[in-house]
């Protein structure tokens, strides 16, 4: 949840060009959505909806009044049956550098205890449809907690990870020795938090945390062309595939198969899977109803 130490985050920003944000070639912008100040969305393919955190002078740092934004647009995403899967990506330097400390150096316990300070951030976790995160840059603190609190993370090969809380006397807030220790080992998990050093791209795609590594500047295009074939499948399967490989992490094993084969039985309740079977005995292309 915080930045490099040598940075100096600054706030909210809004900039009126995109060319610092790596961009599929061919962007589709949306015309009926809000106007936000810390996000820019886009839709890149049928079916997917860019979001790009548009903090360019603070390299992305994570802030309240951007959380709200991305949650915002997020609900709106998961009550849009157009859309099927979500990109998340930042800018070229910075997926996003970590928390904007500006906003929480001067607070005390009382406040943020009362308040569940950071609870708000992890929203994102409770959005039902796949998010694929393209991470170019620094994804440090909170922005390495955003990246992996999404379901797929491709990585340019100069995407640096960290988690350095322990240098400003605190630790992950946001899921950094929780999702990471689940990704990594505890092992490799306790030395990169008590550390607080950096990892490169290439390390955490070895290690699980990261699907893939990619061509750089192809980044943002990859990871639309991976949520554009998630999006084409059938919507009910997509969001009880996720549920059981999510259930993966929290359960025992006979938990974890226990709802994998409570989601398996209810997907014979929908259209899709009659289609789906019909169309494979008949040698043809299903087409999805998403019921």
């Amino acid at each position: 949840m915080l930045q490099l130490p040598a940075l100096r985050l600054a706030g909210a920003t809004r900039v009126s060009s995109l060319q610092r944000f790596p961009r599929p070639s061919k962007v589709r912008f949306l015309t009926t959505a809000p106007t936000y100040d810390n996000i820019l969305l886009s839709n890149p393919a049928p079916g997917v909806t860019l979001i790009t955190l548009n903090r360019p002078k603070a390299l992305n740092a994570l802030s309240s009044p951007l959380f709200t934004e991305l949650n915002a647009a997020l609900r709106d995403a998961a009550t849009d049956d157009s859309v099927g899967a979500v990109v998340l990506t930042g800018s070229d330097k910075a997926f996003a550098a970590g928390a904007d400390i500006k906003e929480m150096m001067n607070k005390e316990f009382a406040e943020v205890y009362k308040s569940d300070f950071l609870a708000h951030w992890t929203e994102v976790t409770k959005f039902r449809k796949p998010i694929v995160a393209a991470v170019s840059g620094y994804a440090l603190g909170g922005g390495c907690e955003l990246a992996m609190m999404c379901d797929i993370i491709l990585a340019s090969p100069t995407a640096v990870f960290g988690q350095p809380e322990i240098n400003l006397g605190v630790i992950p807030g946001a899921g950094g020795t929780q999702r990471l220790t689940h990704a990594i080992g505890k092992s490799r998990a306790m030395e990169i938090v008590l550390t607080g050093k950096n990892f490169s791209a290439q390390d955490a795609a070895a290690w699980g945390l990261v699907s893939r590594v990619v061509e750089e500047g192809s980044v943002v295009d990859e990871a639309v062309k991976v949520a554009g074939q998630i999006a084409k499948k059938g919507r009910v399967a997509v969001q009880s595939a996720k549920e059981g490989v999510n259930a993966a992490y929290e359960l025992s094993l006979n938990e974890g198969l226990h709802v994998e084969r409570r989601l398996f039985h209810q997907l014979f309740a929908t259209n899709d899977q009659k289609i789906g079977m019909k169309a494979f005995a008949e040698k043809k292309k299903p087409e999805w109803t998403h019921k």
